[in-house]
C-alpha cells in the first residue's frame, strides 16, 4: 500500500503526473444493461482533468476494456470511447480484458517504471469495479495513487442476498475502503486541479 508519511502529507500533484482514464466508453451508456448510474456530472470532471493535463504537458493513459460479450465488445460502436475523452491525444493507449488497467496491453507498470513514473491519478468507469481494482494493485506496487471520486461513476448492484445496493453507497464504500486501508488519496477532482496549478510552474506569456 502507499507509504503512510507520503498518505498523510497535504495533495500534492506531481509535474510528471500521470492521468490514467479508465475506460470512458460508449457502451456504459447501456442503461437497459447496466441499470441504474451515480454522479450524472463525472464525464464534465472527467474533461475538465484531461483539459487540465493537456493543457500542461502532463501524460494521460486512455485505457478501454475489451469484452467477448455484451456492450464494450471491439468493434461495436459501445467499445468506442464517450466525447469526453474522444478527442484526447494519448501518451499510451491501453486493451485490457479484466478489471485492472495493470493486465492490458501494452504493460502499464512497465511503461510507468520506464518514465520514472511515482504518482498515478485515476478516473473514468466504473468507480468499485476498474478504477478500484487499479487504484489497490497502484498502491500495492508502490506508486502514489490519487481517486477523485467525482471524476467516475458507478451502477447500482445486487449481493448475493437479493438486495439491490445503489450505486452512490457503493462508490462511497470504495472510497472508505481505498482512504482507510492507505491503497490511495481520495479526493475531488478540486483538489487535483488547484494542486495541478499549485505544482506547476507558469508558462511565460500564458494568459
Amino acid at each position: 500500500m502507499t507509504n503512510t508519511s507520503a498518505f498523510d502529507a497535504p495533495l500534492t500533484i506531481d509535474a510528471d503526473a500521470v492521468l490514467v482514464v479508465i475506460d470512458v466508453q460508449k457502451g456504459f451508456e447501456d442503461y437497459a444493461f447496466w441499470g441504474t448510474r451515480d454522479n450524472p456530472e463525472a464525464e464534465l470532471r472527467i474533461a475538465e482533468l484531461t483539459d487540465a493535463w493537456q493543457a500542461t504537458g502532463r501524460p494521460i493513459v486512455v485505457v478501454q476494456h475489451a469484452s467477448q460479450a455484451g456492450p464494450l465488445v471491439p468493434g461495436t460502436p459501445g467499445y468506442e470511447l464517450k466525447d469526453a475523452v474522444a478527442g484526447v491525444a494519448a501518451d499510451l493507449h491501453i486493451t485490457k480484458p479484466v478489471n485492472s488497467a495493470f493486465y492490458g496491453t501494452p504493460d502499464l507498470h512497465a511503461w510507468l517504471q520506464q518514465r520514472g513514473a511515482r504518482q498515478v491519478v485515476i478516473i473514468g468507469i466504473m468507480t468499485n469495479v476498474c478504477n478500484e481494482t487499479t487504484a489497490r494493485m497502484a498502491g500495492n506496487l508502490g506508486y502514489d495513487t490519487v481517486f477523485p471520486t467525482d471524476a467516475m461513476h458507478t451502477f447500482d448492484m445486487t449481493g448475493p442476498d437479493g438486495v439491490t445496493v445503489p450505486a452512490a453507497e457503493l462508490a462511497r464504500a470504495t472510497g472508505t475502503v481505498l482512504h482507510a486501508m492507505r491503497f490511495a488519496k481520495v479526493v475531488t477532482t478540486g483538489d487535483v486541479l488547484a494542486a495541478a496549478r499549485a505544482d506547476r510552474p507558469a508558462v511565460v506569456g500564458a494568459s
